[in-house]
């Protein structure tokens, strides 16, 4: 993962050297640009491992951020047209599926939330594969009639499978055989009878795990080998005098590379902060309005933009070369309506687009926050986007995907309905698109 990080800044040079091409006539910048990124198309093969462009290991896909690289799934597809298999998932759950070789795995909970559990198929055929329970919870707490006991995403790695279920743990799996290779419940907090939602993200040997509960909020890391506890960094922010519905956090963390120097990005409740992934030190922090937050950031261009969460969420682009307090010094731009408190944004070269959770897409200047456009899609929203084969893909909670063409002016170029919600973000290994709904997971492909 560190040298995933490389990549994601190489990627984000050739978007700033994109963002600057020439109007005249010829090859000019913009296609030399262009031309890079299918060379680091094939250096990402190479960096996350062979077959990776069929991977899709993490929330959000191999570099966190909901692009897919070389691939092109169908823009067009209903209940029976291009699918190719769809699987009925035991239980329920919102994790997203993640891919890696022939194998897709996802959790998902079933007796109420008791038996927590990892499911495998067969990215080809659908088969079920593995079907293991990691945690057993005599009396789980209520969830959010949003939420469920599964919504964490796993990420894969090798022949492994980590897991995480919020305050009830964290484990790793063996892929090849579906055993359980360590468990850790040690890392206690309350979900203020919301459930779990932060997934696990994983650097080097450092398995980093967002626990922002109602009393104990922090960042942690386990060693990924034996799941021992290798640093544990409270939020810095004191929020013992506010209301403890108030003090809670949901996102899955992002790690970014500035200056040489890898950041993990993560926010909790009205404070987004870098820390150093190696210790857990914190490097900065701004202070946000906002809790219960949900989307992942991103970064581009220089700026990390990140979700302030509910009640109101706003939309701020960060520059993340700061040290210490920065709140004054270091916010470049704000949005202050139809931000969205679920869906992840997402950046495509010099556009920043944005679903909010009532269904307004906003797409603005990365750079400035300027507004380009705002368009209602109708529907509600709560998987995150991504974008592939020049196409973004947004899933709504009844089951419609609209494809619309990035650009200077809404252009919805299909509208695809499936017969139960999708509350999951979708996954991509070639030219599949794999969508999970509230009953089953579906491979779309031509």
């Amino acid at each position: 993962m560190r040298r995933v990080a490389g990549l994601l800044k190489s990627r984000q040079n050739v978007d700033r050297l994109a963002s600057n091409k020439l109007d005249g006539g010829g090859v000019g910048i913009y296609q030399a640009a262009m031309r890079i990124t299918v060379v680091l198309a094939g250096l990402a093969a190479f960096v996350l491992g062979a077959g990776a462009v069929e991977d899709w290991p993490q929330f959000r896909g191999p570099l966190g951020d909901g692009h897919v690289l070389g691939s092109k799934p169908p823009i067009h597809w209903s209940d029976t047209e291009n699918v190719a298999w769809k699987t009925a998932i035991p239980g329920t759950g919102w994790s997203s599926p993640v891919i890696h070789g022939e194998q897709i795995w996802m959790q998902t909970a079933l007796d109420d939330g008791r038996s927590l559990r990892v499911v495998c198929v067969h990215r080809d055929t659908g088969k079920v594969l593995h079907n293991v329970e990691v945690f057993y919870v005599g009396e789980p707490a209520p969830i959010h009639k949003m939420n469920s006991h599964a919504s964490p995403t796993p990420v894969l790695e090798g022949d492994r499978c980590y897991v995480f279920f919020g305050m009830y743990g964290a484990a790793a799996v063996d892929t090849r055989t579906g055993k359980i290779v360590w468990k850790n419940d040690s890392l206690k907090h309350d979900h203020d009878d919301n459930g779990p939602g932060s997934s696990p993200i994983l650097y080097g040997d450092n398995l980093i795990l967002t626990c922002d509960g109602t009393e104990l909020r922090y960042l942690a890391a386990l060693n990924k080998n034996t799941g021992k506890l290798v640093w544990r960094t409270p939020r810095s922010n004191d929020m013992s005098e506010k209301n403890f519905h108030l003090r809670k956090a949901y996102h899955t963390p992002q790690i970014i590379s500035v200056e040489g120097r890898d950041q993990v990005i993560s926010i909790g409740a009205e404070r987004v902060s870098g820390f150093d992934p190696d210790t857990g030190k914190e490097i900065w922090f701004v202070d946000i309005p906002g809790f219960s937050n949900v989307p992942r950031p991103v970064y581009g261009h220089g700026l990390v933009y990140i979700a302030t969460g509910f009640m109101k969420p706003q939309l701020w682009a960060i520059d993340p070369r700061g040290r210490g307090d920065v709140t004054e010094s270091h916010v470049r731009w704000k949005l202050l309506r139809q931000a969205p408190a679920k869906p992840s944004p997402i950046l495509v070269g010099d556009q920043l687009y944005l679903i909010s959770d009532a269904g307004i897409l906003t797409a603005l200047d990365a750079r400035s926050g300027k507004e380009i456009y705002q368009e209602r899609l109708k529907g509600e929203f709560a998987a995150s986007p991504i974008l592939a084969d020049g196409h973004l893909y947004f899933c709504d909670q009844r089951g419609r995907t609209i494809v619309v063409k990035p650009g200077p002016k809404l252009n919805i170029v299909a509208e695809n309905q499936l017969p139960e919600g999708l509350m999951a973000s979708p996954a991509v290994s070639g030219n599949a698109l794999f969508l999970r709904t509230k009953t089953d997971l579906y491979r779309i492909e031509k």
